[in-house]
Order: C-alpha cells, then sequence, then structure tokens
C-alpha cells in the first residue's frame, strides 16, 4: 500500500482558508499558520499532494484502496459502551470529563514533542491495540463508528486529531498511513 505523503515537516498541515478558499499552512504544536510551506518542505512531494488535495476536493488524499491506516490512543470512562479494559478488567470509574482532562494532557504532550502518540498508546491505551502502540491498520469507509471515520478520513498523513468521543471513550487520532 503506497503512502501518501504531504511533504509538510513534523506538526504541520494543510487547511483551507473558508474566506479565501486558498491552502495554508498550520503547525499543531504552536498554532502558527503561513500561506507559504513551513521550512523544511519537501517542495516537490507537497506539489504533487496538492494537486491531489485539490482534485479530491479539498479534502486528504486516501490510499489507493480508499483506505486510511490509523493510530489512536482511547481512553474509556464509566459511560463508555463497555467501561472495562486491559488496565481495568474489573471496570472502569473514571467521570467522562476526568478521562478528558486526562486526554487533553497527553495531546499535550504528543504536540509539544515530548512524546509520540504510538509511544503514549503502549501504556495508556484502554484499547486493545495498545500492544501495537495504538495501530488499527488500514480500514475503509463503514468500518468504524460515524465520528471515528469522520475524523480519520478527515486528517493528512501523520497529521493528529483533536480529542472525538465515541461511544468507546475519548479518542486522539494519528493518520499514519
Amino acid at each position: 500500500m503506497s503512502v501518501v505523503n504531504t511533504g509538510l515537516p513534523p506538526n504541520w498541515t494543510i487547511r483551507v482558508s473558508k474566506t479565501h478558499n486558498k491552502e495554508y499552512y498550520l503547525n499543531q504544536a504552536t498554532k502558527e499558520s503561513s500561506w507559504d510551506p513551513p521550512f523544511g518542505t519537501d517542495e516537490n512531494v507537497l506539489k504533487e499532494y496538492l494537486a491531489k488535495f485539490k482534485a479530491n476536493g479539498n479534502k486528504p488524499v486516501v490510499g489507493p484502496n480508499g483506505e486510511v491506516r490509523v493510530s489512536h490512543l482511547l481512553i474509556k470512562n464509566n459511560t463508555s459502551r463497555k467501561p472495562k479494559s486491559w488496565k481495568s478488567p474489573d471496570g472502569i470509574t473514571l467521570s467522562r470529563d476526568e478521562s478528558i482532562a486526562i486526554l487533553k494532557q497527553h495531546l499535550a504532550r504528543i504536540l509539544n514533542g515530548e512524546i509520540k502518540l504510538s509511544e503514549l498508546a503502549q501504556t495508556e491505551s484502554d484499547c486493545s491495540s495498545h500492544s501495537q502502540g495504538g495501530d488499527l491498520g488500514y480500514f475503509g469507509k463503514g468500518k468504524m463508528q460515524p465520528k471515528f471515520e469522520e475524523t480519520a478520513f478527515g486528517l493528512h498523513l501523520g497529521e493528529i486529531s483533536d480529542i472525538i468521543e465515541t461511544d468507546s471513550g475519548v479518542h486522539i487520532l494519528q493518520r499514519t498511513g
């Protein structure tokens, strides 16, 4: 499966200005934005990606089989669909707000470069995918819960999502393929 690379340096992603209907670049960690590609961009790879991005209606480009690969970090809470995990086999007692607060701390650590999502998922994720660093492998549409799928297919390669909530709990996603 070929990887759809943007050519941007780590933490940088592509957004489209609603006002100007033009792409710009956003650093997820610092919130810095620029109309010009950031230092360290592979301009040829970016140019090729942007052509596909525009042809795809200004939506992130997916793999040739219409699939994406995502890793995630899941924190369950006492309102989760299945409030148990490998970490808490007798049941999870965290409230929804507590699980969100924990995930906000994890997201900050990931975005400031202190730790990778895949490393953190190994010890902190309530998903059985923790042993694979949160890697869920490749999947197509219709395979995941709607909010999870919408977020996964809305990410560019390497991009990290904000916190999302599904019936399983709260997640941070990173598109890896």
